[in-house]
């Protein structure tokens, strides 16, 4: 049963530029939006689930695949420096001005098609067990170890990020995460006062990277298109 006191929200903008039509491309037979409205649905903890995007197109293939899309993105919320919550957060203003509707808000980006159900739900328990006011899904560094990162300059130099640890072997060193647009909880209270989900109190949740890919080049897409071969043969 659906929680009255959350709402997702799905920002999907029309004007992606290294994966043109990104959003309502097809990946393995569906539109890629279509694969995070479907988990958002069969989670259960929503009453609504929206999307904010400023395409008529977007906005009718989510439409199709069970979404509201109560009005369209205004242009300048949907072009390239505007951060991703403004949009998120224009929804829940404009859908609960009174600010008493909804107690937690959930962004899902539609650009991580493999995040599940499952996920969302075992998000929002970790959200609500430790009263999070803001949590932000996070994967862990693999193979490519982020202490060992090296700027490259015109004459092909190196230059460490991090010279103290550049010597020490991969075992030795912390854990590293990096955040990721699967899923990210807030409380409604505190997005409308910080604006954002990136406030310093921020929790982090583990989504293994396997389901908290997100697609922004055709490299990812083909990544996507693997992983989900292997997960549906």
């Amino acid at each position: 049963m659906s929680n009255p006191a959350c709402i997702a929200v799905i920002p999907a903008r029309g004007g992606s530029k290294r994966v043109p039509g990104k959003n309502v491309k097809e990946l393995r037979g569906k539109p890629l939006i279509a694969y995070t409205i479907e988990a958002a649905r069969q989670c259960g903890l929503f009453e609504r689930i929206v999307v904010s995007t400023d395409s008529e197109e977007i906005a009718e293939t989510a439409r199709r695949y069970g979404a509201e899309i109560p009005f369209l993105r205004q242009a300048s919320l949907a072009d390239d420096v505007t951060p991703v919550s403004a949009a998120t957060l224009d929804m829940l203003v404009r859908l609960d001005p009174g600010g008493d509707r909804y107690r937690s808000i959930c962004q899902l980006m539609p650009n991580c098609p493999l995040r599940t159900a499952d996920d969302i739900r075992d998000s929002h328990r970790q959200f609500s067990e430790t009263n999070a006011l803001s949590q932000i899904s996070v994967v862990r560094y693999g193979w490519q170890n982020p202490w060992w990162a090296m700027r490259r300059s015109d004459d092909f130099s190196l230059d460490p990020l991090f010279k103290e640890y550049i010597t020490q072997r991969s075992q030795d060193l912390p854990e590293l995460f990096c955040p990721t647009g699967a899923v990210w909880w807030a409380q409604t209270s505190v997005l409308r006062r910080e604006g954002t989900y990136h406030i310093e109190q921020r929790k982090g949740w583990e989504i293994p990277w396997q389901r908290g890919l997100d697609i922004d080049t055709e490299d990812d897409w083909a990544m996507a298109e693997v992983m989900m071969a292997l997960r549906c043969p």
